[in-house]
C-alpha cells in the first residue's frame, strides 16, 4: 500500500472530516483498503514482532462509581481482594518465565494501594526480574505517580474514554468536575513515563463526531500506547439500564455501536494518526469474538497482546465486564493460544520491553531501567 505524501493519512490527509468518512463507511472492498493500509503501517514503523505484556489484576477494589464498570463501588455485591506484594511479584516471575519483556499491574483506583505499597512492588519486580513495568491504577497524586517512576516503573496507562465532556461526566458521576486524565497524561510524559491511553467504542451515548475527536487526541498527545476496545455491558450497571437508554435516545441516529467491525476501524485508524505507537488486540475484543477478535486486530494494525497472569482465584472476581475471554484460561493455556495464533499469522514474539517504536530486539529509544525525574 501507498505510503509517503500522497497515502490516505499522510500530511493532513486524516483530517477531522476523513476520519469521521472512515468511521462511518461500511463498503467491504473500502474497509478492505483501510486494513491493508494499517497493517501495511504497523509493518513499516513496528515491524512483524508482538509484544508481549504479562498482565496481573492485583486488586478490584475500587473508590469510584462509574457506571459502566463490574467493580465499582456501586455495583452489584462482588468478592473484593488485593493481593500481596509476594504475589504480584510471582505472577511477575512467571511473565519473565515466559520470555515476556513487560509485566502490566491493573486495578481499580484502590486507596489501599497506597503510594510506598506500590513503589515497594515496583522496586522488588524491577530488582528480581529487570521486566519494564506498566502501572494501570487510576488517577493519582502526583506525588505517588512519581515516587513509581523513580521506583522504576516505564509506562502508565490511563484511558480518557471519551472526549465528549458531557457524556464523560454522565458516566463518571463521581469525579467531581472534568476529567484531568489529559492533564494527568501529559504531567507524567513530563515525568519520564511512557503513556498510553483508550477509549470505549459504542458507549450510549457516543456520536461519530466524539469518535472522531478522540481519534484526534491521540494524534496532537502523541501517545506512546493506544488501547480500544468495545463497550461491553456489565450486568446490573446503571448504563446497562435506564441511563444507558436515556444516552442513547439522546444520542439519535449518531449513535456508535458497540461491534467489533467498529472498534477495528478504530484501532486502524489510530495505527494510521500514530504509527510508531504500541496497541494492543484487547481481551474486551476477543470477548466479544473469541474466534477472530484477537487475529482480526493483529490483522488491522494492532502489535501487542496482553495474556493474563492473574491467579485464577483473583482472576474470576476482576469482572469489569462478563465474559471475559480469558477468565478461565489458566496462564499456560492462554500463552499457547496466543502462541499458535501469531505462528498462523505469520507473526514473531518480540524480545525485550517493546518500547515505542521497537521493531525487534531492544529497548527502543528509551532507559527503562534508570528513571530520569
Amino acid at each position: 500500500m501507498p505510503e509517503g505524501p500522497s497515502a490516505p493519512w499522510a500530511q493532513g490527509g486524516l483530517d477531522r472530516a476523513a476520519l469521521l468518512g472512515w468511521l462511518q463507511e461500511d463498503a467491504p472492498g473500502r474497509l478492505e483498503n483501510l486494513w491493508g493500509w494499517a497493517d501495511g503501517v504497523r509493518q513499516r514503523h513496528v515491524g512483524d514482532a508482538v509484544w508481549l505484556r504479562g498482565l496481573v489484576e492485583i486488586s478490584n477494589h475500587c473508590a469510584r462509581s462509574c457506571t459502566y464498570c463490574g467493580i465499582s463501588a456501586s455495583s452489584p455485591p462482588v468478592g473484593r481482594y488485593r493481593m500481596a506484594p509476594e504475589e504480584i511479584l510471582e505472577a511477575a516471575e512467571k511473565a519473565a518465565t515466559y520470555g515476556f519483556g513487560t509485566v502490566v499491574l491493573q486495578a481499580g483506583e484502590d486507596p489501599g494501594l497506597t503510594g510506598p505499597f506500590v513503589a515497594e512492588v515496583v522496586s522488588s519486580i524491577k530488582a528480581k526480574t529487570g521486566l519494564a513495568v506498566t502501572l494501570s491504577l487510576g488517577e493519582r497524586p502526583d506525588e505517588d505517580l512519581a515516587a513509581w517512576r523513580m521506583a522504576g516503573a516505564d509506562r502508565y496507562l490511563l484511558r480518557f474514554e471519551t472526549s465528549d465532556l458531557g457524556l464523560y461526566g454522565r458516566i463518571h458521576p463521581d469525579m467531581g468536575g472534568a476529567s484531568d486524565r489529559l492533564a494527568q497524561l501529559c504531567r507524567m510524559r513530563g515525568m519520564g513515563f511512557e503513556i498510553g491511553t483508550g477509549v470505549m467504542v459504542g458507549i450510549p451515548g457516543q456520536t461519530w463526531a466524539s469518535l472522531a475527536e478522540d481519534l484526534e487526541i491521540f494524534r496532537s498527545l502523541d501517545v506512546d500506547m493506544i488501547g480500544v476496545g468495545p463497550y461491553l455491558e456489565s450486568d446490573g450497571s446503571p448504563l446497562a439500564g435506564g441511563l444507558g437508554e436515556a444516552l442513547k435516545k439522546s444520542a439519535g441516529a449518531e449513535q456508535v455501536p458497540a461491534d467489533e467491525t467498529t472498534t477495528l476501524k478504530v484501532l486502524a485508524l489510530a495505527r494510521l494518526v500514530r504509527p510508531d505507537a504500541n496497541i494492543p488486540a484487547t481481551t474486551a475484543l476477543a470477548t466479544l469474538d473469541p474466534a477472530g477478535g484477537r487475529p482480526d486486530a493483529l490483522r488491522r494494525g494492532a502489535n501487542v497482546v496482553m495474556p493474563n497472569l492473574t491467579p485464577p482465584r483473583y482472576r474470576r472476581l476482576y469482572r469489569i465486564y462478563p465474559g471475559k475471554a480469558d477468565v478461565h484460561e489458566t496462564a499456560d493455556v492462554s500463552w499457547a493460544s496466543i502462541e499458535g495464533q501469531l505462528e498462523t499469522l505469520g507473526r514473531t514474539v518480540g524480545r525485550g520491553p517493546g518500547g515505542r517504536g521497537a521493531v525487534d530486539v531492544g529497548y527502543g529509544d528509551r532507559n527503562w531501567f534508570k528513571p530520569q525525574l
